[in-house]
């Protein structure tokens, strides 16, 4: 572990690398006041919704500006008649893997349908009477972040009973790189429906073109999809969410390490839920030659967080996001190789659920013997490479050199 803090020292110097200053010389950072998101140019989106019965798939990213999508289209004069809500719910407040039940916005009456609750997709019942379903929810990128899986069950379900679905798109805030390995069939779950690798550089309208151009949803059926892209954005740009997606992504800093660290949800290792710097530190009780030190505690987003009160040890990674992994444009696996070797009891470290993040059985395997960074991402390249020729068909945007 000495040489992973070793690493981490350099890395958040005030130096980067030359390779690393090189690959980002074309990007730019942007915000919601440089791009015009789908949601905002209701001028397309409302002469096809008039008249309509309307289903909107949404949660508190579901906004035009200050505005959530759904009052609008009220004030709008848009008849929407139900609302789909993903994980953490409507107003995105419950904690990572929360069964949500279903009831009523409170501000509007509006019937809001959980599909993290006792079902995922919608059922023929929940679309009846409905004659367009809108998706619009900010996502962050990554193949684990269960929005895309939303994304697909709703669209599948639309296609079964022939209702169209238009996606309001927006920027991915990592969008501006691909990197991990490719999901592989047999690992295939909620958390990865599909063969991708965990950073997938699209769009959600650029990704649900993919999934019905590939024959990815159940049976091959077809979706009548459609979708407003965004304007003056490229997938050059690293785009600064205006909202928080969830509870336990708080900031950029925690967007940018997120691919990263998320695998550690399938090892004994804590990302720093219960703390005010989720995403952004990872620790175990056991790893006490590591310097930084955090306990746990209940937090919004994280009731019972792994191991709470009890102190861990381990890093603090915030400045590593801001100074070097923004710029990284890959997932960094340092962390994840050196803790495994930190750890006392190996053959405890990793649970089930790696596989199923991960999307190999490979990636375990790698670390158990002793490959280094450099070997195991080599050996990502032929599933990428696979992957980028697929991915090529489907953008709607300017793409990163």
């Amino acid at each position: 572990m000495k040489k992973l803090f070793f690493l981490f020292l350099i890395c958040t110097s005030s130096v980067i690398n030359a390779q690393v200053l090189s690959s980002v010389q074309n990007q730019t950072q942007k915000t919601d006041e440089d791009i015009i998101t789908g949601a905002e140019q209701t001028q397309l989106w409302l002469p096809m919704l008039k008249g309509k019965n309307v289903a909107v798939v949404a949660n508190h990213t579901t906004v035009i500006g200050t505005t959530h999508l759904v009052d609008s289209m009220i004030s709008l004069g848009i008849h929407v008649v139900k609302i789909f809500s993903p994980e953490h719910g409507f107003r995105g407040t419950a904690d990572d893997g929360e069964k949500v039940a279903s009831g009523k916005d409170e501000k509007t009456g509006l019937p809001v349908v959980s599909l993290y609750g006792d079902h995922r997709k919608p059922s023929a019942a929940d679309l009846k009477g409905v004659n367009y379903v809108v998706y619009d929810i900010q996502d962050v990128g990554t193949r684990f972040y269960t929005f895309i899986s939303t994304m697909t069950y709703v669209m599948e379900a639309c296609a079964e009973q022939n209702i169209p679905y238009l996606i309001l798109d927006r920027p991915n805030p990592n969008g501006y790189y691909v990197d991990g390995p490719v999901m592989e069939k047999q690992y295939m779950s909620w958390v990865g429906l599909h063969p991708v690798p965990i950073v997938y550089g699209m769009t959600i309208a650029e990704y649900a073109k993919m999934v019905n151009g590939e024959g990815w949803l159940t049976g091959g059926v077809k979706c009548d999809l459609k979708w407003i892209a965004c304007v003056n954005y490229s997938h050059e740009d690293q785009y600064q969410l205006p909202v928080r997606t969830s509870p336990n992504l708080p900031n950029m800093a925690s967007v940018y390490l997120y691919p990263s660290l998320c695998l550690f949800e399938g090892t004994v290792i804590s990302v720093g839920r219960g703390t005010d710097t989720p995403y952004q530190v990872i620790g175990h009780p056991k790893l006490k030659n590591a310097a930084y030190k955090f306990t746990p505690s209940p937090h919004p987003g994280a009731k019972s967080p792994l191991y709470n009160g009890e102190l861990c040890y381990g890093y603090d990674l915030h400045d590593f996001a801001d100074l070097f992994i923004r710029d990284y444009r890959g997932i960094y696996l340092y962390w994840l190789i050196g803790c495994y070797r930190d750890y006392p009891e190996k053959d405890k470290f990793f649970n089930a659920y790696f596989e199923k993040l991960a999307g190999t059985a490979t990636l375990r395997q790698q670390i158990i013997d002793g490959k280094n960074e450099d070997q195991i991402r080599a050996s990502w390249q032929p599933g990428l490479v696979k992957f980028n020729l697929i991915r090529s068909k489907y953008l709607l945007y300017k793409d990163f050199e």
